[in-house]
């Protein structure tokens, strides 16, 4: 399978979000009667949209205020939130950066160490509004804050990190044995990031609860400019499916994956659903509602690496409410509100009355779906044409 590059060389053609369509079915249904719950470890979600773990996304009242209307917020323990005790003040110099000194800046603020004593206050004040909470740590600082989490009441342990297998080889540290940590977890463990259908599968066999689904694909990241790393989140999100349901047939365990990154508007989600994600996991469109503490920006959670951050911060600005860009009413007109509303009436289109049947839909190669007869809109910049 695949292409040949050069003598000996082949590669294998791989899709993106705006390379594909989706075709509607023989039947519909009237979008207000179908199912977009997902259930995830033990929590079940009527919103299968989950905020990103970036700190210009989620702190503490962004995860209240998700939660308290369906959804899920993954707040970063190695974030801000965990290294001030005023954490505002951090994302108003951040906001206030030039564009040349953003990504320095971030890095200097980065460098202070984190206190332990905020995860579990962060992880208290959200719990104390009556939401699950769930949180993120890269592998080296699992063990140890996974504890620090579980003890706190947290509902969900995310470990995530740029490329996440099943076996790292490292000297200057120890390596996370997942399989062990999963299986002395008390609460879920959700993993990430891949793209391939071999490491999903063994990432499957450690115990984990689900798995992220994408490598450089957000908008504030730059991982496949910096290492030149990345599978297109299309290719990425069948061949992880596919992983995932012939794990359920061999070993009758269902393991859901999240696609994660890549997704600027409501056809993107579905796109990824209908590729046969489960959930899928946005920063940007989060990043543009009033309750989002980056002030109109966010940047990617290695944008603070010292010696090689893998991210920008950029602006996306404030476009209006957490509820407008989950359920509307849209006020604009490029599909970046409405997010649950567009997903229900695609299902309704496709003749899906669940997350499980969205994942059968016909998908069709449609390079030119995005521009075929939006003349108008491309030369006025509105709508598709943006």
């Amino acid at each position: 399978m695949g292409m040949w590059v050069g003598r000996g060389r082949k590669a294998r053609r791989c899709y993106g979000f705006d390379e594909i369509s989706l075709a509607p079915g023989s039947l519909t249904i009237n979008p207000n009667e179908v199912d977009t719950t997902v259930q995830i470890g033990n929590n079940k979600l009527k919103v299968p949209i989950l905020a990103a773990a970036m700190d210009g996304v989620v702190d503490v009242k962004f995860a209240i205020a998700i939660g308290k209307i369906g959804g899920l917020a993954v707040l970063n323990l190695e974030g801000v939130q965990t290294r001030y005790d005023n954490p505002g003040e951090v994302l108003d110099k951040i906001a206030k950066a030039t564009p040349q000194k953003a990504t320095e800046l971030v890095q200097s603020i980065y460098l202070k160490p984190i206190k332990e004593k905020l995860i579990s206050k962060r992880i208290e004040q959200i719990k104390k509004a009556g939401v699950p909470a769930a949180v993120s740590a890269i592998p080296q600082r699992a063990e140890r804050f996974g504890k620090i989490a579980e003890e706190a009441g947290c509902d969900m342990f995310v470990v995530q990190s740029t490329v996440t297998t099943p076996k790292h080889l490292a000297s200057e540290y120890k390596s996370l044995d997942f399989k062990k940590f999963c299986k002395k977890m008390k609460i879920p463990v959700l993993i990430g990031n891949c793209v391939t259908y071999n490491t999903a599968l063994e990432l499957m066999g450690t115990g984990a609860s689900g798995l992220l689904i994408g490598i450089g694909p957000g908008a504030a990241c730059t991982t496949r400019g910096v290492l030149g790393i990345g599978v297109p989140q299309v290719t990425a999100t069948c061949d992880c499916a596919a992983a995932r349901d012939f794990f359920y047939k061999s070993r009758g365990k269902y393991i859901p994956i999240i696609t994660d990154g890549g997704m600027s508007s409501g056809g993107d989600i579905c796109k990824a659903i209908a590729c046969g994600a489960d959930a899928v996991m946005i920063g940007s469109a989060f990043a543009r509602a009033n309750e989002a503490p980056g002030r109109g920006f966010h940047w990617g959670m290695a944008t603070p690496h010292p010696n090689l951050p893998r991210g920008t911060r950029i602006e996306v600005g404030t476009t209006g409410s957490l509820k407008e860009i989950l359920f509307g009413p849209a006020k604009l007109d490029n599909g970046s509100q409405n997010l649950v509303g567009a997903l229900q009436t695609s299902m309704g289109n496709v003749g899906a009355k669940s997350i499980k049947e969205m994942q059968l839909t016909e998908i069709i190669i449609a390079p030119s779906v995005q521009t075929e007869g939006k003349v108008f809109q491309v030369a006025q910049r509105v709508g598709m044409g943006k």
